[in-house]
Protein backbone atom coordinates (compact mmCIF):
# COMPACT_ATOMS: atom_id res chain seq x y z
CA UNK A 1 0.00 0.00 0.00
CA UNK A 2 1.18 3.58 -0.42
CA UNK A 3 1.80 3.89 3.32
CA UNK A 4 3.46 1.73 5.97
CA UNK A 5 3.15 0.46 9.54
CA UNK A 6 2.61 3.35 11.92
CA UNK A 7 4.56 1.50 14.63
CA UNK A 8 7.80 2.26 12.79
CA UNK A 9 7.32 6.02 12.41
CA UNK A 10 9.07 7.11 15.60
CA UNK A 11 12.03 4.75 15.05
CA UNK A 12 12.61 5.94 11.49
CA UNK A 13 12.06 9.64 12.19
CA UNK A 14 14.21 9.36 15.34
CA UNK A 15 17.03 7.88 13.27
CA UNK A 16 16.75 10.71 10.74
CA UNK A 17 16.91 13.26 13.57
CA UNK A 18 20.11 11.66 14.90
CA UNK A 19 21.78 11.41 11.49
CA UNK A 20 20.76 14.91 10.33
CA UNK A 21 21.29 14.14 6.64
CA UNK A 22 21.67 16.94 4.13
CA UNK A 23 20.43 14.70 1.30
CA UNK A 24 17.89 11.88 1.28
CA UNK A 25 16.68 9.44 -1.35
CA UNK A 26 13.29 7.94 -0.48
CA UNK A 27 12.74 4.86 -2.65
CA UNK A 28 9.10 3.82 -2.99
CA UNK A 29 7.60 7.05 -1.72
CA UNK A 30 4.00 5.91 -1.89
CA UNK A 31 1.97 8.89 -0.76
CA UNK A 32 5.08 10.72 0.45
CA UNK A 33 4.81 10.20 4.21
CA UNK A 34 8.54 9.87 4.89
CA UNK A 35 9.50 12.72 2.58
CA UNK A 36 7.02 14.95 4.38
CA UNK A 37 8.21 13.83 7.83
CA UNK A 38 11.85 14.32 6.84
CA UNK A 39 11.15 17.77 5.43
CA UNK A 40 9.12 19.03 8.38
CA UNK A 41 11.28 17.42 11.07
CA UNK A 42 14.77 18.07 9.71
CA UNK A 43 14.19 21.29 7.83
CA UNK A 44 12.15 22.94 10.59
CA UNK A 45 9.87 24.42 7.95
CA UNK A 46 7.45 25.52 10.63
CA UNK A 47 9.92 28.08 11.99
CA UNK A 48 8.49 31.53 11.70
CA UNK A 49 9.94 35.00 12.05
CA UNK A 50 8.37 38.39 12.45
CA UNK A 51 8.65 41.06 9.77
CA UNK A 52 7.05 44.24 10.97
CA UNK A 53 3.57 43.19 12.02
CA UNK A 54 3.52 39.89 10.07
CA UNK A 55 4.55 36.40 11.08
CA UNK A 56 6.28 34.80 8.08
CA UNK A 57 7.00 31.10 7.55
CA UNK A 58 10.51 30.38 6.27
CA UNK A 59 10.21 30.19 2.46
CA UNK A 60 10.91 27.03 0.50
CA UNK A 61 13.81 28.80 -1.21
CA UNK A 62 15.59 28.88 2.17
CA UNK A 63 15.34 25.11 2.72
CA UNK A 64 18.70 23.34 2.71
CA UNK A 65 17.99 19.59 2.67
CA UNK A 66 17.74 17.87 -0.72
CA UNK A 67 15.06 15.18 -0.71
CA UNK A 68 14.49 13.07 -3.81
CA UNK A 69 12.03 10.26 -4.28
CA UNK A 70 11.52 7.24 -6.49
CA UNK A 71 7.97 6.01 -7.14
CA UNK A 72 6.93 3.38 -9.68
CA UNK A 73 3.19 4.11 -9.56
CA UNK A 74 2.49 7.74 -10.57
CA UNK A 75 -1.11 7.56 -9.34
CA UNK A 76 0.28 7.78 -5.77
CA UNK A 77 1.77 11.23 -6.38
CA UNK A 78 0.01 14.00 -4.46
CA UNK A 79 0.61 17.61 -3.48
CA UNK A 80 2.74 16.22 -0.64
CA UNK A 81 5.35 15.24 -3.23
CA UNK A 82 5.34 18.74 -4.72
CA UNK A 83 5.82 20.20 -1.25
CA UNK A 84 8.31 17.81 0.34
CA UNK A 85 10.51 16.52 -2.49
CA UNK A 86 13.02 18.47 -4.55
CA UNK A 87 12.79 15.90 -7.33
CA UNK A 88 10.77 12.78 -8.11
CA UNK A 89 12.02 9.92 -10.29
CA UNK A 90 9.06 8.03 -11.75
CA UNK A 91 9.48 4.40 -12.76
CA UNK A 92 10.75 1.00 -11.66
CA UNK A 93 13.44 1.35 -8.98
CA UNK A 94 15.59 -1.38 -10.53
CA UNK A 95 15.73 0.68 -13.73
CA UNK A 96 16.14 4.12 -12.09
CA UNK A 97 18.65 3.44 -9.30
CA UNK A 98 21.56 2.34 -11.55
CA UNK A 99 21.35 5.73 -13.31
CA UNK A 100 21.74 7.74 -10.09
CA UNK A 101 25.15 8.98 -8.95
CA UNK A 102 27.09 6.76 -6.53
CA UNK A 103 27.29 8.07 -2.93
CA UNK A 104 25.05 11.03 -3.84
CA UNK A 105 22.78 10.75 -0.77
CA UNK A 106 23.69 10.81 2.90
CA UNK A 107 20.60 8.73 3.70
CA UNK A 108 18.72 6.28 1.50
CA UNK A 109 15.30 5.12 2.73
CA UNK A 110 13.38 2.10 1.45
CA UNK A 111 10.44 1.73 3.80
CA UNK A 112 8.24 -1.31 3.18
CA UNK A 113 9.55 -1.82 -0.36
CA UNK A 114 11.84 -4.84 -0.19
CA UNK A 115 8.99 -7.36 0.08
CA UNK A 116 7.70 -6.21 -3.33
CA UNK A 117 10.76 -7.75 -5.07
CA UNK A 118 11.62 -11.38 -5.62
CA UNK A 119 14.49 -12.44 -3.36
CA UNK A 120 16.99 -12.23 -6.25
CA UNK A 121 15.77 -8.80 -7.36
CA UNK A 122 15.70 -7.72 -3.71
CA UNK A 123 19.41 -8.49 -3.42
CA UNK A 124 20.09 -6.35 -6.51
CA UNK A 125 17.89 -3.62 -5.04
CA UNK A 126 19.79 -3.62 -1.72
CA UNK A 127 23.11 -3.46 -3.56
CA UNK A 128 21.90 -0.35 -5.41
CA UNK A 129 20.71 1.30 -2.19
CA UNK A 130 24.11 0.70 -0.58
CA UNK A 131 25.89 2.07 -3.69
CA UNK A 132 23.96 5.34 -3.45
CA UNK A 133 24.40 6.02 0.30
CA UNK A 134 27.27 7.99 1.85
CA UNK A 135 26.21 7.62 5.50
CA UNK A 136 23.32 5.18 5.86
CA UNK A 137 20.64 3.02 4.30
CA UNK A 138 17.54 2.44 6.40
CA UNK A 139 15.02 -0.12 5.23
CA UNK A 140 11.97 -1.80 6.70
CA UNK A 141 10.17 -4.95 5.69
CA UNK A 142 7.47 -7.03 7.41
CA UNK A 143 8.55 -9.77 9.80
CA UNK A 144 5.85 -12.12 8.50
CA UNK A 145 4.64 -12.69 4.96
CA UNK A 146 1.46 -10.77 4.28
CA UNK A 147 -0.21 -11.99 1.08
CA UNK A 148 -0.92 -9.04 -1.17
CA UNK A 149 -1.86 -9.14 -4.85
CA UNK A 150 -3.16 -5.86 -6.27
CA UNK A 151 -4.27 -6.19 -9.90
CA UNK A 152 -4.47 -2.41 -10.38
CA UNK A 153 -0.85 -1.97 -9.25
CA UNK A 154 1.42 -5.00 -9.61
CA UNK A 155 4.25 -3.06 -7.90
CA UNK A 156 2.25 -3.60 -4.67
CA UNK A 157 2.35 -7.39 -4.88
CA UNK A 158 4.30 -9.10 -2.12
CA UNK A 159 6.92 -11.42 -3.60
CA UNK A 160 9.34 -12.22 -0.77
CA UNK A 161 9.85 -12.50 2.95
CA UNK A 162 13.14 -11.39 4.50
CA UNK A 163 14.43 -12.44 7.88
CA UNK A 164 16.73 -10.49 10.12
CA UNK A 165 19.48 -12.99 9.19
CA UNK A 166 18.87 -12.32 5.47
CA UNK A 167 19.35 -8.61 6.10
CA UNK A 168 22.51 -9.17 8.14
CA UNK A 169 23.89 -11.39 5.36
CA UNK A 170 23.11 -8.54 2.93
CA UNK A 171 25.41 -6.24 4.95
CA UNK A 172 22.97 -4.56 7.31
CA UNK A 173 24.68 -4.25 10.68
CA UNK A 174 21.86 -3.31 13.01
CA UNK A 175 18.22 -4.29 13.36
CA UNK A 176 16.28 -1.57 15.18
CA UNK A 177 13.48 -2.63 17.54
CA UNK A 178 9.95 -2.87 16.14
CA UNK A 179 7.17 -5.38 16.84
CA UNK A 180 5.96 -5.80 13.23
CA UNK A 181 8.79 -4.93 10.85
CA UNK A 182 12.49 -5.47 10.49
CA UNK A 183 14.03 -2.00 10.46
CA UNK A 184 17.56 -2.56 9.25
CA UNK A 185 20.51 -0.17 9.11
CA UNK A 186 23.51 -0.24 6.81
CA UNK A 187 26.34 2.23 7.30
CA UNK A 188 29.26 2.13 4.85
Amino acid sequence: MPFSQTTQLSTIVGFMEELKPSSILDVGTGMGVYGFLARTTLEHVNLFHIEGTQVIQRPKSAWKIRIEGVEAFPTYLTQVHDYAYNQMHIGDALEILPGLVENDYELVLAIDILEHFSFADGQLFLAQLKRLARKAVLISTPQVFIPQDIAANPYENHRSLWTDNDLIEAGFTEILPNPHSWIALYQP
